[in-house]
């Protein structure tokens, strides 16, 4: 019942990053992408910024950075370096963001969070 519990409010959490993103200019060319190695949770482009990002809900703004961890980080980046050619212009930027969703606050958009 947990894992149920959690998916859900996984999907919630990617909605609400969804909706944040396109207010800001965004186009969400993907949700919930996945391949062998990883999975990305939005896929988005803003210009030629082309964006992998892991989205994490948490009660408090400290659990949400918590959650993302350099093992998260990196099937992330497994993902992302497996479907970039499918998304990718030439002359793309080409990144992996972090969106935390905390109750009670606005979203909050980290850019280029994994270094590899």
């Amino acid at each position: 019942m947990n894992r149920r519990r959690a998916e859900k409010r996984g999907r919630g959490a990617e909605t609400i990053a969804a909706w944040w993103l396109r207010l800001h200019g965004w186009r969400i060319l993907a949700r919930r992408a996945r391949v062998p190695g990883g999975e990305v949770d939005i896929i988005a482009r803003r210009g030629s910024t082309l964006a992998f990002i892991e989205v994490k809900a948490r009660s408090t703004a400290e659990a949400a950075a918590f959650a993302l961890d350099r093992y998260r980080l990196r099937r992330v980046a497994v993902a992302a370096e497996r479907l970039a050619p499918r998304y990718m212009r030439a002359g793309d930027d080409v990144r992996i963001d972090a969106l935390f969703i905390v109750p009670g606050r606005l979203p909050r958009h980290l850019p280029d969070v994994w270094q590899g």
